[in-house]
């Protein structure tokens, strides 16, 4: 009988918090001093990369452990709670820090409009490398870590504590993951020199899984501002450079998430993929110089908090069931598409095996200009110039 491959999941946890806009689509261009708006019931659900991708997982039919700070307080409960009501067991990791708060985002959503999120960072600051246990980690295949641009102690002095943190993790012998987050530049985390950041962490970091507003925003934030006001995206040789950099820093590994214009892989050598961990069971040479790009599936749009998450977790999954590196971000965007149809973060994921059988049954992708690329009919992906099966 084959083994449930484990995973722990750390880095910030905090409760989100929607209130019901009653389909007022134009209801955050419409704010001004002054107004009172009415709303509806406000809805409470897990949030931040702990619980998005944690969940997710375990819906996915993986073995999770979580890690994470809540503080003392109401929210801390409340979080607790929501947590258990999917496995007790998954709480077990998640630490109440004596006067603290716990952490919380005030998610305003429509289908229309990019959310806006009004976040406290709250206990998620304080969480450091000793909050781990790498006890747990040496027992699990695969340790993922979610969102250090907003932990206080895994951003300071320029990812000194992050970087050990993950030379720590690495040192039991697990694949390791990381996955960033959106920040405030004007904030503490918008003077951390991120390049240097990643230097320090890349090279115990064997899968990179940021989206492409976080990397631009941490290495090239002039030209995030450009694609912003132009209303445009990342060309695909500006992405393939980027992610040639971040493999040149140590990542073995590196998917970009890129909203509805799909998801983006690239990979390193085989000899390099060896060295990934017991996480890591596929055949090194069936992944080894793969640059893909996977479209979207058509989804019914309600909600996409979440949706980066959970294509990690998706991907994450498909991994450590040996998956080629095809399959696995195509699991990744599906996992993705499957959230967006829920306001909340994991309402709207399914399980592996209905996750698949919706692929399965053809669901339709939407297409893609790639000048240079080619189209892969059998897989249904986009091969790069990178890729060695182009």
């Amino acid at each position: 009988m084959t083994s449930i491959p484990s995973c722990v999941v750390a880095g910030l946890i905090c409760l989100d918090v929607f209130p019901d806009l009653l389909g007022q689509k134009d209801f955050l261009s419409g704010l001004q001093p002054g107004q009172l708006l009415t709303v509806g019931p406000v809805k409470m659900a897990t949030g931040g990369a702990v619980a998005n991708t944690g969940l997710a997982l375990h819906r996915l039919g993986i073995t999770t452990h979580l890690m994470g700070n809540v503080g003392d307080d109401s929210f801390g409960q409340i979080l607790i709670g929501l947590l258990d009501a999917n496995d007790e067991q998954l709480a077990s990791g998640i630490h109440t820090q004596k006067g603290e708060h716990t952490s919380y985002s005030l998610i305003l959503s429509t289908a229309e409009t990019d959310r806006i999120f009004l976040h406290n960072r709250g206990a998620n600051d304080a969480f450091g490398w000793q909050d781990v246990n790498y006890d747990l980690v040496s027992k699990t295949d695969l340790f993922h870590f979610g969102y250090p641009p907003a932990m206080a102690r895994m951003f300071e002095d320029n990812g000194r504590e992050l970087a050990l943190l993950f030379k720590n993790v690495k040192a039991t012998g697990v694949t390791t993951s990381l996955d960033m987050c959106m920040f405030d530049r004007k904030g503490p985390a918008g003077k951390v020199d991120w390049t240097a950041l990643l230097q320090r962490t890349l090279p115990y970091c064997d899968l990179f899984l940021p989206s492409i507003d976080e990397l631009l925003l941490m290495l090239n934030p002039d030209l995030l501002d450009d694609i912003r006001s132009s209303n445009s995206t990342i060309d695909p040789q500006s992405l393939s450079l980027l992610a040639e950099d971040l493999l040149a820093m140590g990542a073995k590994i590196v998917m970009i998430k890129l909203g509805e214009k799909g998801i983006y892989l690239r990979t390193t050598s085989s000899a390099r993929l060896i060295n990934m961990g017991r996480g890591f069971q596929a055949s090194a040479s069936t992944w080894a110089e793969k640059e893909l790009w996977v479209p979207v599936f058509e989804a019914n749009l309600v909600g996409a908090t979440g949706a980066g998450d959970t294509a990690v977790a998706g991907f994450l999954s498909a991994i450590l069931r040996k998956n080629t590196p095809e399959q696995a971000i195509t699991m990744a965007a599906a996992a993705g598409a499957c959230n967006v149809e829920a306001a909340d973060a994991i309402s709207g994921v399914l399980s592996w095996e209905e996750t698949v059988a919706r692929i399965d049954r053809g669901w339709s992708r939407r297409k893609l200009d790639l000048p240079g690329w080619t189209f892969d009919h059998t897989d249904q992906v986009y091969r790069g110039p990178g890729d060695e099966s182009a």
